[in-house]
């Protein structure tokens, strides 16, 4: 570690430690808010919606729960329990579109369809 910055006062490391802090935190804001800009139009629009869990409920039950367990809680599938904790809804959206994690198949429920299943899995 530089010899200076280790003898400087511990408010000057702190202040730099924070500014350090918050040029990161705008850089990955701004790149948010660009990412968000350039979604693809069925992201954006479930992103708009606001979603029904019930309704989620029943999506589940109908198409997810025969491989991720009638509670979410795995079985051929992982569990999706606080799946909202590992995943963004982005990336939970791509995940039940893609196709990509077989032996997931792939599923385009309407936006309206997927925001409720959205809206369920946040509240596993």
């Amino acid at each position: 570690m530089d010899k200076q910055l280790v003898q400087s006062p511990l408010w000057i490391q702190r202040l730099l430690i924070l500014s350090v802090v918050l040029i990161v935190t705008l850089c990955i804001s701004i790149l948010g808010i660009y990412h968000n800009k350039n979604l693809d139009p069925y992201i954006h629009q479930v992103l708009s919606l606001e979603g029904d869990p019930i309704n989620g409920e029943a999506i589940f039950q109908i198409n997810c729960a025969g491989c991720h367990g009638i509670k979410a809680d795995g079985s051929v599938g992982p569990s999706l329990q606080n799946v909202h904790k590992r995943k963004s809804k982005i990336e939970l959206i791509n995940q039940v579109i893609s196709g990509n994690t077989p032996p997931m198949p792939k599923f385009q429920p309407s936006p309206e369809e997927m925001a409720d299943l959205l809206t369920y899995l946040e509240q596993l």
